[in-house]
């Protein structure tokens, strides 16, 4: 799944992004972690791999997404 990166913490390695129906969906440190990423700037498209449905969705992936 796609979406664009909407806040960032470096510190914590938490943020959320924000699926393209603009709901927006929070994503911890071991999310972040398991893509491979060291930086993440608002408005970067990612893809995502969730896991979950409604409230109990969580982001399982954060990574870049290329084309």
């Amino acid at each position: 799944m796609q979406a664009t990166a909407y806040t960032y913490d470096p510190e914590s390695r938490s943020g959320q992004v924000l699926l393209d129906d603009g709901t927006p969906v929070p994503f911890d440190a071991p999310a972040f972690d398991a893509g491979g990423l060291r930086l993440l700037r608002p408005g970067q498209r990612v893809r995502i791999e969730t896991r979950g449905e409604g409230e109990a969705r969580r982001i399982t992936l954060v990574t870049l997404q290329t084309f």
